[in-house]
């Protein structure tokens, strides 16, 4: 039996309540608790988890612990409480109601096994949770056959799920392991890297190291803080095997992070200081890659604002993971076969240090996990004004002339970055060699900026 007062905590952890479990204060309808069993133990089964959780003593909105005068002993019409839900239940759901004392209150929780082999039904009418509400699972035909298929065949994942492409190579996979030093047998490589399905298919996880995932992998950058603003760029770096969509993220992400010239109460030396910490951006972003709910073929999203880039991955944690035991660092993969092979390839470690890494430096609020999915935010710590009021700064005019947007994005580059060079500044501006050339001649003719030493040893000075 699981720690009752540790189930408690987990669930007063989350902001809101979940599909497998529901907070009540002294609510007893006995009718409704057989409907609330029935809905709690199909959502577990549908979400991979053991158990639901149906808890008294506790407030669903401020999730305060008030205690419970619940009596689940007492009888109705003379036949015992629990042996009249368990009477209109069917299959047999072997629940149980425990209790405890937490901060001085009494609290209840009726544990709730999931269900198996057929859906859990009370009084011959199937139930199923919609966010915190229980629904009849005959008005939701998508869950019902979901359900279905789960207590049928067990959860999807990328290793029983066929793929839609079966016709795949595999080079850069092949390619990708010689890097590492490791020959793959070209006869058994597919079955040692589970690449197959029981009856022979390419599973989702093959597609994935194939030569074409069919996954788009991007990168888009906005000039302000939301969506609504401008759309600088969108880096592609998918339609690969996912190692190297991997290993592109992870370089472009240096890219981003070329550091900047403080000068502040600069006398001599010039410090410099880095955009983010790459460290957490790497962390974050194997993580997403690692633990995204691939079987949508729903890809991971990164997107950099001027002052943050958020990293997003599909799906939740595994049913298996506590809230607590993932900050702590304590990992449960979602997709285990993908995680061995990032293990064997030395991409990740077993040590779980990355989102304790993340948490060190950004704090437990840069990680924002829904039932969705995982977010992780990092601030960008910026020396000088974004584009956007850089633009306003300088009126946006060159003399008597309005600056164009490529113009304003090369000189704000500059201004956050002294050291950028003119193959720096084509990456991140998406110009050409010869665009860039024009601009830096037109912005030093106009008196904006100038070059202080050697074009190879010396730096930008922006002329205020």
């Amino acid at each position: 039996m699981e720690n009752i007062k540790e189930i408690i905590r987990e669930c007063l952890s989350y902001e809101d309540e979940r599909e497998w479990f529901e907070f009540k204060e002294n609510f007893f309808i006995i009718e409704q608790i057989g409907e609330y069993i029935s809905s709690l133990s199909n959502s577990a089964a549908i979400l991979g988890r053991k158990f639901a959780y149906l808890i008294w003593g506790v407030n669903d909105k401020t999730h305060e612990i008030v205690g419970t005068i619940i009596d689940y002993d007492k009888s109705i019409n003379n036949e015992p409480i629990k042996h009249y839900l368990a009477r209109n239940l069917n299959p047999s759901v072997s629940f149980e109601f425990v209790e405890t004392i937490m901060d001085n209150k009494r609290v209840v929780v009726l544990i709730i096994p999931a269900a198996k082999i057929i859906p859990t039904s009370f009084n011959d009418v199937r139930y199923i949770r919609i966010g915190s509400s229980k629904e009849s699972l005959k008005k939701y035909p998508e869950r019902e056959a979901r359900l279905f298929s789960i207590l049928t065949f067990g959860l999807p994942t990328i290793n029983n799920t066929a793929s839609e492409y079966q016709e795949l190579t595999f080079n850069q996979l092949i390619t990708y392991y010689s890097t590492k030093g490791i020959t793959l047998n070209a006869n058994n490589f597919k079955t040692n890297l589970h690449l197959l399905t029981s009856d022979g298919k390419y599973n989702i996880m093959a597609q994935l190291l194939s030569d074409n995932s069919h996954v788009p992998i991007r990168i888009a950058i906005f000039e302000g803080k939301t969506k609504a603003s401008k759309l600088y760029s969108v880096k592609e770096f998918g339609y690969k095997c996912l190692l190297y969509s991997l290993y592109e993220v992870l370089n472009y992400g240096e890219i981003l992070n070329i550091p900047q010239a403080d000068e502040k109460e600069r006398i001599m030396e010039r410090n410099e200081i880095s955009l983010f910490d790459f460290d957490v951006y790497r962390e974050a972003v194997i993580n997403a890659f690692l633990h995204n709910e691939w079987t949508n073929l729903n890809e991971p999203m990164i997107t950099v604002y001027s002052d943050r880039i958020e990293i997003l991955s599909r799906g939740t944690l595994s049913p298996l993971q506590t809230l607590e035991g993932f900050y702590k660092g304590h990992s449960i993969p979602i997709n285990d076969k993908l995680s061995e092979l990032f293990l064997q390839l030395h991409i990740s470690e077993k040590t779980g240090r990355g989102i304790p890494k993340i948490i060190s430096v950004y704090g437990k609020e840069a990680i924002e996990v829904t039932d969705n999915n995982v977010i992780v935010t990092i601030p960008l710590n910026r020396t000088q004004e974004n584009i956007t009021k850089m633009g306003n700064k300088v009126g946006n005019k060159v003399g008597n002339k309005k600056m164009n947007n490529s113009q304003i994005k090369v000189l704000a580059e500059i201004r956050n970055n002294p050291n950028i060079t003119k193959q720096q500044l084509m990456l991140v501006c998406e110009l050409g060699k010869t665009s860039i050339d024009n601009i830096i001649a037109t912005l030093k003719k106009l008196g904006y900026i100038e070059r202080v030493g050697s074009n190879k040893t010396g730096y930008w000075k922006v002329i205020e």
